[in-house]
């Protein structure tokens, strides 16, 4: 019998972040959370990621070699023979215990090709946390005719995402939001609960200069050779950020 979802994260240099994340995972109600495989996508990290991934006991946890984020999730996704696929990013932190399986029966239950759920910011300043809440009512409105989900937490049906190409490794910007706005908005979902995150995508680029990102992403939506520049998002200052987030 086919299992019915893997995980897929991809890293670099996450050892900070990781425990967080994967003791969400391990806190979930899902009944078959022990059994579900998770794929660390690992872009050679060299603080001790991969090592600390190995040891975690509870969860099924198996590294693979990974890179940019597209490339990674690309590579635990042709790993997986399940139902459905969750990409979710290594610094994020699952709130509610019930999410997991919750977003599981939705897309079951509706017949969903991908589903996302809401984004918070677990500390920074209160425009950090307005800018996510932004964020999120956007994506709200946004889901009744072109839907788009972060790979914060990102769950799609292997069919759909099979037949979608996987995420587009050529893109340099907003690869996760490329694949998902190209679900119909009927099979699409948001599920309540949300995921916190930090802020340091803020610290690395200025928050004004992400909302302007983000802003002109929505304007070049029909742009694909938009996605395909740089935009200083991956490296800034000639130094190399993290490739996740």
């Amino acid at each position: 019998m086919s299992p019915e979802l893997t995980i897929v994260i991809p890293a670099k240099n996450e050892r900070q972040t990781l425990p967080r994340l994967l003791d969400s995972l391990k806190r979930q109600d899902y009944e078959l959370m022990a059994t579900t495989r998770i794929y660390l996508a690992d872009a050679k990290s060299t603080d001790g990621t991969v090592e600390f991934a190995q040891s975690y006991e509870g969860l099924d946890v198996k590294v693979i070699a990974g890179g940019l984020p597209s490339v990674g999730r690309n590579a635990g996704a042709a790993c997986a023979g399940s139902r459905y696929v969750l990409f979710v990013d290594a610094d994020v932190e699952l709130v509610s215990p019930s999410l997991l399986r919750r977003t599981v029966e939705t897309m079951k239950r509706r017949r969903l090709e991908c589903a996302t759920t809401n984004i918070r910011c677990s500390d920074g300043s209160l425009l950090d946390r307005m800018i996510y809440t932004g964020n999120n009512v956007v994506q709200y409105f946004a889901s009744w005719t072109k839907p788009f989900a972060t790979g914060m937490f990102m769950m799609f049906s292997k069919q759909k995402f099979d037949e979608l190409g996987g995420f587009n490794e050529s893109a340099l910007y907003a690869e996760d939001y490329l694949l998902s706005k190209q679900v119909s908005p009927m099979r699409f979902g948001i599920v309540t609960g949300g995921v916190t995150t930090s802020n340091r995508r803020f610290q690395k680029m200025g928050r004004f200069k992400i909302m302007w990102m983000f802003f002109k992403t929505a304007l070049n939506t029909w742009n694909e050779s938009y996605f395909m520049k740089e935009h200083q998002y991956w490296t800034e200052n000639g130094e190399a950020h993290n490739p996740v987030g």
